[in-house]
């Protein structure tokens, strides 16, 4: 056989074999579509087939691979959007579900049984404020309180819901109904509520490290488990969570009824510092982590984080600095360079750390502690 020249290392040489391979069209095998092993496959079953659905709809494909679930116009009364969590890009994932099948009325059937051991008994402070409060207070200050946060801190609503209270007339100072918003309460002034006397509470400062699976509000809906339901024998003021922390972040989270205290740790000019332990998919890159750091450019804005250091060999559990109080921050950062977030926790909040506080139980804050919050952070 002639040797060819032009012939690539590696390229089989022309011959009739492969002449005849090229020739060849493809068949399918015989027995693909014979009629002894049934014919062509079936097609997947409906949604109605399967029984999930009682009324027709549309499967749409999403980008991600997904399918939704739509119902049509004339039974879309029949059904309810339903929060299903968050997909590794951090975007909202929701469901249409039967109404029949939510209700709020209908209670669900596993009932909360805490999984924690009971909180030590611990002796709840007496704060007293009085003589610092007046050292830090300014000279044209008065001792005169809004109306709505005396309501509010008597543990009856919300200073909002208050204001709904006063604007019924369900309210009366002195024995005359008091409408006028902004109206404020001066020392000695009997403030009365459905014809009973009303007290501002005691203050109360309660510091909680939060386990997986309980959600940051005071009140839902849907009767999942709520992080009230972990301070539920802590004290019988009105106490509410400073801030949020998602549902499967764990860590440090403040419950008190100062509203004064509650806004200064909540408004994002503060700078309150939070430090968060990260726990990554996958070893996070040197390129990444100098990108984080520089700050990132997200949809609602510039993110930029105080500190962030590699605390594991393999280079996925990270130590995170952060002021930063938008929702979702931490996950967000990571999502938009490919990362996700497989557990997180907050170790240090506003100064304060996770020390002698098992997961699941809560302790009171110190008058030391409380003072430093207050006066100077």
């Amino acid at each position: 056989m002639k040797k060819d020249n032009n012939r690539r290392p590696g390229q089989r040489p022309e011959g009739n074999e492969d002449r005849k391979k090229l020739s060849k069209k493809f068949e399918p095998k015989k027995d693909f579509f014979s009629k002894e092993e049934g014919g062509r496959p079936k097609p997947k079953k409906s949604f109605e087939e399967r029984g999930k659905w009682e009324k027709p709809g549309t499967r749409k494909t999403q980008a991600d691979g997904r399918q939704s679930f739509r119902p049509d116009e004339k039974s879309e009364g029949e059904y309810k959007k339903v929060y299903k969590g968050r997909g590794k890009d951090e975007k909202p994932i929701h469901e249409w579900v039967p109404s029949d099948k939510f209700s709020k009325k209908k209670p669900y059937d596993k009932k909360f049984k805490k999984p924690y051991s009971k909180s030590p008994d611990v002796e709840r402070p007496d704060y007293n404020f009085e003589k610092l409060a007046q050292n830090h207070r300014k000279k044209d200050a008065s001792d005169d309180v809004r109306l709505n946060k005396y309501i509010a801190n008597s543990g009856i609503c919300s200073r909002r819901e208050a204001d709904a209270l006063i604007q019924k007339g369900d309210v009366k100072v002195n024995g005359e109904v008091i409408k006028e918003m902004g109206y404020k309460v001066k020392p000695g002034d009997k403030v009365h509520y459905k014809g009973k006397l009303i007290n501002p509470e005691k203050p109360v400062y309660l510091l909680l490290n939060k386990p997986k699976d309980f959600i940051t509000t005071t009140d839902d809906p849907m009767e999942r488990k709520t992080v009230m339901n972990l301070i539920a024998n802590a004290c019988e003021e009105r106490v509410f969570p400073v801030g949020r922390l998602d549902r499967n972040t764990t860590g440090l989270l403040l419950f008190t009824n100062d509203g004064e205290l509650a806004a200064k740790l909540s408004h994002p000019s503060n700078n309150i510092k939070k430090i968060y332990q990260v726990t990554l998919d996958k070893p996070i890159s040197q390129g990444d982590e100098k990108a984080i750091l520089e700050g990132l450019e997200l949809e609602d804005g510039l993110a930029q984080v105080d500190d962030m250091q590699v605390l594991s060999k393999d280079r996925t559990i990270l130590g995170l600095e952060i002021h930063l109080g938008r929702n979702r921050i931490v996950r967000r950062i990571f999502a938009q360079l490919g990362y996700e977030v497989v557990a997180l926790d907050r170790v240090m909040y506003a100064g304060l750390d996770k020390k002698d506080i098992s997961r699941g139980n809560y302790r009171f804050l110190t008058e030391k502690e409380v003072i430093k919050l207050k006066f100077f952070l």
